[in-house]
């Protein structure tokens, strides 16, 4: 094994640094055995888009930080999770990076859509400025579910990708509205009955030559976050199962959470252990040239991937969801059903079919299960705060 290591010229890992267990690893709806896949793991880890802290990229705004070092990390998480959600739409999930290896446009069109500059669709300014609609300053900290309202934000800007974003707000995932909205680009009733549209909408980014099945299907793929709170100030234990069964469904896109200054990239797990990729390391920005190319070997994570206790993570996060097609929202559907099933395993959030009538006042649904936003959340509730008037949001 160890000669066939120094051959693997792409990887640079000891492997010794990965748990020997009888323990399958998930990563991000793919098993793998630890004694004859430990290649086919790393390579798996590697080929996620890895994004960190950086320094000396152009001022936020004009005139704000050039570093995003000791207050982005959750912002880099959120572009970690997205950058995974188009990665499966435009290069599929068995897409792989290996060194040297010349890589298709597509991946570079992936890849810089995430670069530190003003008008890449999901850069740290976009995320950054976005947020302030969002009540954030640009250098505070965010929660999981900040993040994901700026990401959908953006994503309407990214019509090459043509994503339908879904946040699922007060722990409920509500089916109709999700179909509601990733049929909503499509008004008509069939692709000959609109032969004006263009065929990049109409045939949700397919080439011409595929197949009518494809074509008539008239779905936007689904990125779905879904922020949740699963504790106090701990995680709950009886919610551990579920979220491991996350990380097994093939749609999973992996969880993004932490404290204040530690928030990871969540792609999986072995035994009791959460498979992580962290934020914190500062690297000097990239820049593309002129045909699009840059140097890309930064944004990938060339070491063994980092691990912690499933108990030590704080129980403010986001898990995420991507479902290119219909039928892969159906499965997803049929697998959270089934998932409640599973005894002593406490479902994360419910699954509905239509909007129950409690979801009345999306002013408090905009409020966030975030550990940052704790305190707007109990102000907001806290009726005996007379000083506190709704009315001056």
């Amino acid at each position: 094994l160890f000669l066939a290591t120094l051959t693997y010229d792409t990887l640079r890992f000891e492997y010794e640094d990965f748990p020997e267990t009888k323990e399958p690893v998930w990563i991000l709806g793919r098993k793998y055995s630890v004694f004859t896949e430990k290649e086919e793991i790393l390579l798996d880890v590697t080929s996620r888009l890895w994004f960190t802290y950086r320094k000396n990229f152009p001022a936020i705004g004009g005139t704000g930080p050039t570093s995003d070092t000791g207050w982005g990390c959750m912002l880099r998480c959120g572009q970690m999770i997205f950058a995974q959600a188009l990665v499966c739409r435009h290069l599929g999930r068995d897409w792989r990076w290996i060194k040297g290896k010349r890589q298709m446009d597509n991946y570079f069109s992936v890849l810089n859509a995430f670069i530190d500059k003003k008008d890449s669709y999901y850069s740290i300014h976009q995320i950054a400025q976005m947020g302030v609609g969002e009540g954030k300053s640009i250098g505070q900290w965010y929660g999981p579910n900040t993040v994901a309202q700026v990401l959908k934000k953006l994503a309407t800007f990214d019509t090459w990708s043509s994503l339908a974003v879904h946040i699922a707000m007060d722990n409920t995932v509500v089916m109709e509205e999700i179909r509601r909205l990733c049929q909503s680009n499509f008004l008509c009733a069939g692709a000959a009955a609109c032969p004006a549209v263009e065929s990049n909408v109409l045939y949700n980014g397919y080439p011409e030559e595929a197949g009518v099945r494809d074509r008539l299907s008239l779905w936007k793929p689904l990125v779905l976050l879904i922020p949740l709170r699963l504790g106090l100030t701990e995680i709950n234990e009886a919610y551990i199962e579920t979220l491991k069964h996350c990380f097994m469904m093939p749609q999973s896109l992996g969880v993004i959470g932490g404290k204040p200054n530690s928030a990871h990239y969540f792609i999986g797990y072995v035994g009791e252990e959460l498979i992580y990729l962290d934020p914190h390391t500062t690297q000097p920005a990239v820049e593309s040239n002129d045909s699009g190319c840059l140097p890309d070997e930064s944004f990938h994570c060339q070491h063994p991937p980092c691990r912690m206790s499933i108990a030590e993570l704080d129980p403010s996060i986001a898990v995420g969801f991507f479902c290119n097609t219909e039928e892969d929202f159906n499965d997803w559907c049929q697998q959270i059903k089934k998932l409640s099933l599973v005894r002593g395993a406490l479902p994360m959030f419910e699954l509905v079919e239509r909007q129950p009538s409690h979801f009345s006042n999306p002013d408090v649904l905009n409020l966030t299960p975030d550990s940052s936003d704790a305190d707007r959340l109990e102000r907001f509730f806290d009726s005996e705060d007379e000083d506190f008037e709704i009315l001056s949001l």
